[in-house]
């Protein structure tokens, strides 16, 4: 086999600055025509090179059959791969614009609905379309449409029906269900080898969301936000059904109780611009976003093209993101959720230090790839907290949409992380943690400027989002008061929920 690969292969030189043999070129030679061949001794550099002719052959030790390899993404077409992860990001960046604000004005419910069904068509289209690539881009998109909204709708309205002190629980048992999702996900690859029943098997899950409508409620809060107070009765006696408890409150009481509340010109996203405090927290919480997209993505891929067995590479990294939730929500909890993501940026921020050293030893490779799941692991406790922190800072009106201001941000400049990677994979191994290192200094030195939301209520006006946070002190870890309840949130406490 080396002696064959010597006569037909011409040698490259890879990103570890390594000569190995060239997997998309070949010696252009009639190999019928030389009676005397001598490996050893031959010129190598006078013969001509050109593209392999008789097709690839394929290493089939992990992958009975993936997408690349049925339609040859490799060579001139190995960047169809970098597209599809592109247009997929294109596409989030669309359906979190569109659905983002359609949440604030139609409901979290119907736009929850409406990327399920979005999410589950999309895929199916995707799978019996990759014979052409401009169709399975095409599918791709639509399926990406739904991927953040389909994501944050239920969330928040299980932040929106909940009291203060179980906010950091929820976000936490969401995130700990999308980790779970995460580390199955290599497992059943790994039973089946091929990549098509593990994209019909991995559809399932989403199209199971409709068939439990009943469970699902829209939040009272928002509809309160809105004046219907007869739809906001509706979701609080289902919500009493389902915990077994008894609801008695009228219409007419619910708007008595909320009077005084005027409901408010919204302007979409426009609105998260309306004065100088809720612009500034919107522009850091998104530059926030920018930070751990890329570095979330970044890792992602460059932990995935590792050698050794490819399901556990992908385990290993998913796996790390459990125990972040669970060390995230304590210290969002105790801390705060500032200092939380601070910390968490710093850490990681000196652990791309051995990194960059160690990047380009082969002999190295396990410890490189145990610091890379550490930076895997803090990036889960950043992203829980400021996720945490994005829905406690925007009001009721505009808390959808001013999630989706931050998705779109993060996944705008998140196009750039397999060209990060492709960078590190192409030119310096070492590339893409010089790149993690100073947006981790970015993100810890920002981070900070945004007001905790720890022991505060959700504001649920503009009014009140425009000074949410003045008058904060900036080195304080909070702790609980005792201050009066305003209406809107004593409909979360023990006292007045369902």
């Amino acid at each position: 086999m080396q002696e064959w690969k010597q006569i037909t292969l011409p040698k490259e030189e890879n990103n570890k600055g390594e000569k190995t043999f060239s997997l998309c070129s070949m010696y252009d030679l009639n190999y019928t025509d030389i009676q005397y061949w001598d490996y050893e001794t031959w010129n190598y550099s006078d013969v001509p090179v050109t593209t392999c002719k008789h097709g690839y052959d394929y290493d089939r030790e992990w992958f009975l059959s993936t997408i690349v390899t049925q339609e040859d993404w490799v060579c001139e077409k190995d960047l169809y791969v970098t597209h599809a992860f592109t247009v997929g990001r294109i596409g989030e960046v669309v359906g979190t614009f569109i659905f983002g604000q359609l949440g604030d004005t139609i409901g979290r419910k119907a736009v929850f609905y409406i990327t399920a069904v979005l999410s589950v068509v999309g895929r199916v289209v995707s799978i019996l379309s990759t014979s052409s690539f401009i169709l399975f881009a095409i599918a791709a998109i639509a399926t990406s449409l739904a991927v953040n909204s389909i994501f944050q709708s239920p969330l928040v309205i299980a932040m929106e029906i909940s009291q203060e002190d179980d906010r950091a629980n929820i976000a936490m048992v969401q995130n700990l269900g999308w980790s779970i999702g995460a580390c199955s996900m290599p497992l059943i690859y790994w039973y089946f080898r091929e990549w098509m029943p593990f994209m019909w098997i991995s559809s399932i899950p989403v199209g199971l969301f409709l068939l439990f409508k009943r469970f699902m409620v829209e939040s009272p809060r928002w509809l309160i936000s809105r004046r219907r107070f007869k739809d906001a009765i509706k979701q609080f006696r289902i919500i009493a059904r389902i915990n077994r408890k008894e609801f008695h409150m009228t219409e007419q009481e619910l708007a008595e109780m909320y009077s005084s509340m005027k409901e408010e010109q919204i302007y979409g996203m426009m609105s998260l611009f309306s004065g100088w405090r809720i612009a500034r927290n919107a522009l850091i919480m998104a530059l926030n976003w920018c930070v751990v997209v890329v570095s979330y993505f970044t890792l992602l891929l460059y932990c995935s093209s590792m050698s050794g067995n490819p399901f556990l590479n992908f385990l290993l990294q998913t796996v790390v993101e459990v125990p972040s939730n669970f060390i995230g929500t304590y210290f969002s909890n105790r801390i705060g959720r500032r200092f939380t993501s601070c910390f968490s940026y710093l850490v990681a921020a000196v652990f791309c230090l051995p990194l960059i050293i160690l990047a380009k030893r082969p002999n190295m490779e396990t410890v490189v790839l145990s610091l890379a799941m550490s930076l895997k692991f803090l990036n889960g406790i950043t992203f829980l907290s400021m996720n945490l922190q994005a829905m406690e800072t925007y009001p009721t009106c505009l808390r959808q949409s001013g999630l989706a201001l931050g998705a779109i941000a993060g996944n705008s400049i998140g196009v750039v992380s397999p060209f990060v990677v492709y960078l590190g994979s192409t030119y310096d191994i070492r590339y893409p943690f010089y790149i993690l290192l100073t947006i981790y200094i970015v993100g810890a030195s920002t981070v900070l400027f945004l007001p905790e939301t720890l022991h505060h209520k959700l504001p649920d006006s503009l009014k009140e989002a425009q000074v949410f946070g003045k008058g904060q002190k900036f080195w304080r870890i909070p702790r609980p008061t005792a201050d009066h309840l305003p209406e809107m949130e004593k409909m979360n406490t023990k006292k007045f929920a369902p």
